[in-house]
């Protein structure tokens, strides 16, 4: 396999990079949607409201989770999710960045 790049770039280009890679799928930006909305930690309610396998649904959760934005409890057999807000307040603020530098270009107009 080959050698990573990511070495080459920052800190804060690879953490952007895995935030925005992380929710890059549709299943993920819908269960984003669907933890917003519950305002509260859900527990196996996600696999009946997105139109995927249980083994899906919890791939596409174990992504989030890695990238850190979601976190997950243990609630006996089951674990509830939730958003992690730090995180989303950090992924946040970081685009925040990319978009403000680019309200303030006038490239191309």
């Amino acid at each position: 396999m080959g050698i990573t790049k990511t070495d080459n770039f920052s800190q804060n280009q690879n953490e952007l990079a895995n935030f925005a890679k992380a929710i890059g799928h549709p299943a993920r930006v819908a269960i984003i949607e669907y933890l917003l909305s519950s305002n509260k930690c859900v527990c196996g309610d996600i696999v009946d409201v997105i139109p995927l396998a249980q083994a899906t649904v919890s791939q596409h959760l174990k992504e989030l989770k890695l990238a850190g934005l979601i976190k997950g409890n243990i609630e006996g057999n089951a674990v509830c999710y939730c958003i992690d807000q730090e995180n989303w307040n950090k992924f946040k603020e970081m685009l925040d960045v990319i978009f403000n530098k680019l309200e303030n270009s006038n490239c191309c107009t």
